[in-house]
């Protein structure tokens, strides 16, 4: 059976933490009772029902994409829903780890994935890393002669299963051209990716200023949603895990879905 200390080197490996923004919340979060680790549940957010589905599956580790808990807290009730889902797992004994943006930027991570759905090409990172140049934050690419960013969108909806993608643009018929990618919250890169000589930003959600601020850039804005724009990649991460860590057994959790739905 693999130790903590086997599978937090396995984590680190996959999605190296210096590659995290320093905001974040990354590493193990809360420790597990035991120094083994057995069984691993996946999930891109740490709600009560996945909480719930650890403790009943009796996993040793909970890997959460977003952080729980994400900023300091006072105290740990179960009046909270922080609180709550933090004393069922440390009841249960099981721990919890975050890789949050060192997952968004690493190789093979989220970033890179959806550059490869999108089929970009000459993909680099928005902000290379200073240790390794061909990782960082965001990533930059080339979409294909002809693609307009209603298309990219079509695409994207397609291969994430999605429902349907938010668009921002001025003119159906343009270019997708260079394509700034940021799963996520991308709004607030808008500026950056329109310095950087883009013509469209691929990213989860944008707020409405954010979207106008795009627009009198110039920059069309493809939006798939939040969790869409990052939900699919745990099953790469949970592949992974696996294949790092013999003995481990690790899977998405069934009860992690969109919060948001369309009736």
């Amino acid at each position: 059976m693999p130790t903590l200390t086997e599978v937090v080197a396995a984590l680190e490996r996959i999605a190296p933490l210096r590659l995290a923004a320093d905001w974040d919340a990354v590493g193990l979060l809360v420790a597990p009772r035991g120094g083994d680790v057995r069984r691993i549940v996946v999930c891109l957010t740490l709600t009560p029902e996945v909480a719930a589905e650890a403790a009943r599956e009796r996993a040793d580790l909970v890997v959460t994409h977003h952080p729980l808990p994400f900023r300091p807290i006072g105290r740990i009730t179960p009046e909270t829903g922080t609180g709550r889902v933090l004393l069922e797992l440390v009841a249960a004994g099981c721990g919890v780890w975050s890789s949050h943006t060192a997952w968004d930027s690493a190789a093979g991570g989220i970033n890179d994935q959806l550059a490869s759905l999108l089929s970009l090409d000459a993909v680099v990172p928005i902000v290379p890393d200073p240790i390794d140049p061909s990782v960082g934050f965001g990533r930059l690419g080339r979409s294909a002669v002809g693609q307009t960013p209603a298309a990219l969108g079509r695409l994207l909806a397609d291969r994430l299963g999605a429902r349907g993608v938010q668009l921002v643009a001025d003119d159906d018929q343009r270019e997708a051209g260079r394509v700034g990618v940021v799963c996520g919250s991308g709004g607030d890169l808008v500026g950056r990716v329109a310095d950087e000589g883009c013509r469209t930003l691929v990213t989860g959600e944008i707020k409405l200023h954010q979207a106008i601020e795009a627009r009198a850039a110039g920059l069309a804005v493809v939006a798939v949603g939040h969790h869409a724009s990052e939900y699919f990649s745990m099953v790469e991460l949970s592949r992974r895990l696996v294949a790092e860590t013999p003995g481990l057994e690790a899977r998405v959790a069934a009860s992690d879905r969109d919060p948001i739905t369309w009736p």
